[in-house]
């Protein structure tokens, strides 16, 4: 059985400054809308929009070495060490990443599944979307 009609497209994202580029060869999980506290000071922004990418789909482009920062017992986050733009998070023991879509170049062609730790949400916006909503990570 050939696979010569399957197409796989790149993805590719970088970080503010350009230090840190990345490729995304295979698949980019459904996105969530995290409203966590901490993802809302990690990132200076009323909420953090993520997705999951397998460790073996997800490849660093050059040679430049991310910081990073244990956030929460055993979730580590990864960021450029010049202009600290978060690029990903992974849980220790899991085989996929949590990408910070904000770093993307390309678009994609997952689709929104949900908000979540809306029970942490600041209080001074409001949410207009018809997607389900969970107080804490469902």
């Amino acid at each position: 059985m050939s696979n010569a009609n399957i197409e796989v497209s790149m993805v590719t994202g970088s970080c503010l400054c350009g230090n840190v580029k990345y490729e995304i060869s295979g698949e980019v999980g459904d996105i969530v809308h995290c409203h966590c506290k901490t993802c809302r000071k990690a990132h200076g922004s009323a909420f953090s929009s993520i997705a999951g990418v397998k460790d073996s789909d997800f490849k660093l482009v050059g040679d430049v070495k991310l910081g990073c920062y244990e956030s929460s017992p055993g979730k580590n986050r990864y960021f450029c060490p010049n202009c600290a733009t978060q690029i990903y998070a992974k849980k220790d023991g899991t085989k996929h990443i949590v990408l910070r879509l904000g770093s993307l170049d390309d678009d994609l062609k997952s689709k929104e599944l949900n908000h979540i730790w809306v029970s942490q949400k600041a209080n001074w916006y409001t949410l207009n979307s018809n997607l389900p909503e969970y107080l804490e990570f469902e």
